[in-house]
Parts: structure tokens; C-alpha cells; sequence
């Protein structure tokens, strides 16, 4: 009884083993991307994760010369982030492949895949902006952006700055899905100067030009004159790829019976140099 019962336990464990060995053999490695893009803010860099259904290492290959480790030790998630002015691109585009390798040492490769730059985007040894480069950015945004005011009671000029505060990032776009922004507005000889406005603005991509945006907004002058806004902005083309020339209309109506709606029409920069990006 107690020899049927040894060999049992012998066959069962053996079974087991067996199985994992079949497994292994027929059962190779699977890479599934998670995250495959290039960051729209300076110094640009190509963000990939991928993750694997066993534990491994990992290397990337790009345009099948630049090799590059990815996990040095076995893991089943695996990310990497390379700035593009390492990788020396010269064409608009670049492929790359991902090579797992097993607890084993058995190599996975998986199939090659394309990455497109983003429009106007330069690649260059030079690419780090500088402390120069971020002030002169710094100045340009800055700029404050010259609006036309029709309203009832007369037509005014006005100087508006807008601050993206928040982005929010779709896989594969060069402009965010949509981001949340201040405002701050100054309308000359108007009896109500300034305002705040708080917003969101949604971004859709278009042939020719580079955007289309219609948004919404809150605004108030802190004495009463409170409203809501309805917008849309045309992103025309980008500067050094940083700054995007837009031109806007806006619609303001507000709440208080004796107030007074009205029309603006202005051009301005969209970037998202100082916003937090998600």
C-alpha cells in the first residue's frame, strides 16, 4: 500500500513537470504595448511600456541600429523614455522592435512598429532648449493678446492673457484632447475693465490647419457682472513648435437682467510651456 502510494506522488510530480515544460515550449512569451508616443513638451522624448505574460528582460531595437535595454532584471512591466535628440532621426518617422528574453535566455521578438513624428518637429543633436531658449519662451508666451470688443454700448479694444493650467493627453496626439485655462482681460474705456474667466476648451484636430477648439468658460468681474462664455478657435500654424497662432471668436452673455452681452474676436499663442500636463 505504502509502495502504490509512493509511486503516485512520483507520477503526479512528474506530471507536473512535464506540463510546465509543454507549456513553456508552446506557450512563447507575449508582448503587449501599453503606451507608444512622443511627448509634445521640449526636450521631445518617445515613451514606450509594454507588458509581458511572463517575467523577462528586454531591449528595444530602433531603425534596426540603435539598441537600447529596456528591464536588466526579469519583470513583467517595462518602460522606457528617450529623448529623440539621442536617437539621430532624419526622416519623419522610425520603427522599432521589442526583443524579450526568457528566465531561460530563449529570445521573443515582436513585430516592427512605426512611429510618426509630430508636425514641424526637428530633430537635432542641439534639441535642448537652454536657459536662453526657456526665457525667450517665457517672453513670447507672456505676450498678452489683442482682442476686439463689440457690445451694445460701443465697440472697445482689449488686452486678454490666457494660461493653460492643465492638459489632458490622448496616446498619439500632438495637442492635448483638451485642457482647463485662466484668464485674465483688460477691456479699455468700458465702464467694466477687467475680468477672470476659468474654462475648458477641447481640442479637435483638423486637415489643413492644425486644430479646431470650441469651449466654455465662467467669467465675472467681482461687482456683480457675472456670465458665461461659448467659444471656438482655429489653431492656424505652429511657431518653432512651441507656439501655435490661433484666431478666436467668443460669445459672453451673463446673468443679471441689466447687463450687457458681448462679441470678441482675437488672435493669440496656445502653448503649453508652463501647464501641468496629463
Amino acid at each position: 500500500m505504502r509502495f502504490i502510494k509512493i509511486i503516485s506522488i512520483f507520477l503526479l510530480y512528474s506530471a507536473k513537470i512535464f506540463s510546465q515544460t509543454d507549456t513553456t515550449a508552446q506557450d512563447p512569451i507575449e508582448i503587449m504595448i501599453i503606451d507608444s508616443y512622443i511627448t509634445p513638451e521640449t526636450p521631445n522624448k518617445f515613451v514606450l511600456s509594454f507588458f509581458t505574460s511572463d517575467s523577462c528582460t528586454s531591449k528595444l531595437i530602433i531603425n534596426h541600429k540603435n539598441i537600447m535595454v529596456v528591464s536588466k532584471a526579469l519583470s513583467e512591466n517595462h518602460k522606457i523614455e528617450i529623448e529623440l535628440s539621442k536617437l539621430k532621426i532624419d526622416s519623419t518617422e522610425f520603427n522599432y522592435q521589442i526583443i524579450v528574453y526568457d528566465r531561460n535566455g530563449k529570445e521573443t521578438h515582436s513585430e516592427q512598429f512605426g512611429v510618426e513624428l509630430p508636425d514641424g518637429l526637428v530633430i537635432s543633436r542641439e534639441q535642448d532648449p537652454g536657459l536662453f531658449s526657456i526665457c525667450f519662451g517665457g517672453i513670447i508666451f507672456a505676450i498678452p493678446s489683442p482682442v476686439y470688443v463689440y457690445a451694445k454700448d460701443g465697440n472697445h479694444w482689449s488686452l486678454s492673457k490666457e494660461i493653460p493650467l492643465i492638459n489632458f493627453y490622448s496616446i498619439g496626439y500632438n495637442y492635448p484632447s483638451g485642457y482647463l485655462s485662466f484668464e485674465y482681460s483688460h477691456i479699455f474705456e468700458s465702464d467694466r475693465k477687467n475680468f477672470l474667466r476659468f474654462g475648458y476648451k477641447q481640442i479637435i484636430k483638423v486637415p489643413v490647419i492644425k486644430y479646431i477648439s470650441p469651449g466654455m468658460s465662467v467669467f465675472t468681474d467681482f461687482k456683480g457682472y457675472n456670465g458665461v462664455s461659448a467659444e471656438i478657435s482655429f489653431g492656424l500654424f505652429q511657431i518653432q513648435n512651441v507656439f501655435t497662432f490661433y484666431a478666436r471668436y467668443r460669445y459672453n452673455f451673463q446673468f443679471i437682467s441689466n447687463g450687457i452681452d458681448f462679441h470678441e474676436v482675437s488672435l493669440g499663442l496656445y502653448s503649453n510651456f508652463f501647464s501641468l500636463n496629463l
